[in-house]
């Protein structure tokens, strides 16, 4: 029987181009290898074989336009026994490809409809996220909703849960893989979904091959652990990568195994020969913008600090050692400046104070932020040059028309910086309740990178722990930052009595990048925000 493959569903409208067969006629070809790789205005897709076979004719060629449904080539099923498939495939494929073949066709049907793959959601734009944690196992029992995997990106963790349930026959990846929206998790044998009268002999045939199975299974992890530590070994040697990328690597005269490969299954795709070839060409022009901040610095040799005493050595988190090179690269690359000042909150506490029991009732906490997100709105409107980006390169200003702020957030797993958007345009009521459902999220580490994307001015707000001025560190790309330390009760002389009487006094901390602001805007910037802060009225209107 041959077997008609076609393009299958993957979300894209509209024709895809194809740009790379990966097989060839006569070819034997493994379930889930490539067979073509197609591409759209945005994307790139391959498409995997659905089971195993022999070539016997190809419908496309390259450059061809392909739609949903259509046919992409002929295929002959092998007729291949459970040993052999266990040289290449996982138990837990092993067992679903035989629940196919041990019941009759009625049940079949059946089971095939209760078979779901699990797929990454839509990440918020991000995409290879590095899995970090892996919550279940396979032939477990999950539940809908229950963790599958947590994924990290550059500032937050994402928990992906499991949206049947069921048993969990195969996880598609492991710990360290880097995953984007679309990509296979997992697959799950519903019980949502089986006929009742399917259902008890399902069950029966699944649990009679995770039996016979699981002996093997350690033996089946340890040689899939020596056969990962062999490849990587001869990596130089044998790389994953289509005809159209080695004919290319060999027209460019490029070295195929210096390429880091992040197709799936570690293949090589076009775009990783492309940026390979741009950091080679960077370095041969002497560095660049690509190069990192760091390697400009000195190593600094560490002592042996175990003659001095017991020590742990312990590693830093993504979200650690990101913050930790931002944070370098901002203070190497910006010319950094502080401006400090103070501004009388003593009215604006008192009208605070005095809306406790209208915050109550709308379940929001109305906190300093909210002014100081208010002030700054206004505060960058009126003054437009603290609300850009800086290309050094083009020698270009980005003038931003929007005004989107950030509030750093500590958090157990590090600081983190959620955006709220369009300031300008939201009372004092909708900042307060935004600034509490996002700090929130970033405490519970479920801010989605989407959360904390197209900032123009960030506030690091200091208030409720102590200290008199700081100077925060430009979150670059933006070219300002407003630090805010603990207000204090401190003697301001007015002129109308002729003495001091006790203010509330707000320490205020500007840096900005002086390539973009000089020293004149930031001192015209911290005493309107001064002003504002210091007058409702003005504030409010």
């Amino acid at each position: 029987m041959t077997l008609d493959i076609k393009v299958p569903s993957i979300g894209v409208e509209g024709a895809m181009e194809v740009i790379e067969i990966c097989i060839s006629v006569g070819e034997d070809v493994e379930q889930d290898d490539s067979i073509v790789v197609l591409e759209s205005d945005k994307t790139t897709v391959e498409v995997p074989c659905p089971e195993a076979g022999r070539i016997k004719s190809i419908g496309v060629k390259v450059g061809d336009k392909v739609l949903e449904g259509a046919s992409i080539l002929m295929l002959e099923p092998l007729n291949t026994n459970l040993d052999k498939k266990k040289k290449n495939e996982p138990e837990s494929i092993i067992a679903e490809s035989e629940i196919k073949k041990s019941v009759s066709p009625s049940t079949k049907s059946s089971i095939e409809k209760a078979l779901k793959e699990v797929q990454i959601p839509d990440l918020g734009g991000s995409e290879q996220v590095e899995v970090i944690e892996i919550s279940v196992s396979e032939n477990q029992e999950v539940s809908e909703d229950d963790t599958l995997i947590v994924l990290e990106s550059d500032k937050t963790t994402m928990e992906i849960p499991s949206p049947y349930s069921g048993l969990l026959t195969s996880l598609k990846v492991k710990l360290g893989d880097k995953v984007s929206a679309g990509d296979a998790v997992a697959t799950i044998l519903s019980s949502k979904k089986i006929e009742p009268t399917a259902n008890d002999e399902v069950v029966s045939v699944q649990e009679g091959l995770i039996k016979e199975v699981s002996v093997s299974q350690t033996e089946q992890t340890t040689s899939q652990s020596m056969e990962q530590k062999q490849s990587s070994v001869s990596l130089s040697i044998n790389v994953h990568a289509g005809p159209a990328v080695r004919k290319l690597a060999r027209e460019l005269g490029a070295d195929l195994s210096k390429v880091a490969a992040k197709g799936p299954k570690g293949r090589i795709l076009k775009e990783d020969l492309n940026d390979y070839i741009k950091q080679q060409v960077t370095l041969a022009q002497g560095g660049g913008e690509s190069r990192h901040a760091s390697d400009a610095l000195p190593i600094v040799n560490l002592p042996d600090f175990s003659v001095f005493g017991d020590v742990e050595r312990v590693s830093m988190d993504k979200v650690q050692r990101l913050t930790a090179t931002n944070m370098q690269t901002s203070w190497l690359t910006v010319p950094h400046v502080t401006q400090f000042d103070e501004a009388d909150i003593t009215e604006m506490e008192a009208f605070r104070k005095k809306q406790k029991k209208a915050a109550d009732s709308k379940d929001i906490k109305l906190t300093p932020m909210a002014f100081l997100l208010k002030a700054c709105g206004y505060a960058l409107n009126q003054l437009p040059q603290f609300n850009v980006s800086i290309d050094m390169q083009a020698g270009q200003l980005f003038q931003k028309k929007y005004i989107h702020i950030g509030i750093a957030v500590d958090t157990p797993n590090g600081l983190v910086v959620p955006v709220i958007r369009d300031v300008n345009t939201k009372n004092l009521w909708e900042l307060a309740e935004e600034c509490q459902t996002l700090a929130a999220r970033a405490r519970d580490r479920k801010l989605l990178p989407s959360d904390m994307q197209g900032g123009c001015f960030t506030i690091s707000s200091l208030g409720g722990l102590g200290g008199t001025a700081f100077t925060p560190i430009v979150n670059t790309p933006e070219v300002a930052i407003l630090g805010v330390s603990k207000a204090q009760y401190k003697p301001v002389y007015e002129v109308e009595t002729n003495g001091f009487i006790p203010k509330l006094m707000l320490p205020l901390s500007l840096s900005y990048d002086h390539r973009a602001v000089n020293g004149a805007d930031a001192a015209r910037f911290t005493s309107l925000l001064s002003d504002l802060l210091g007058d409702l009225k003005g504030l409010l209107l």
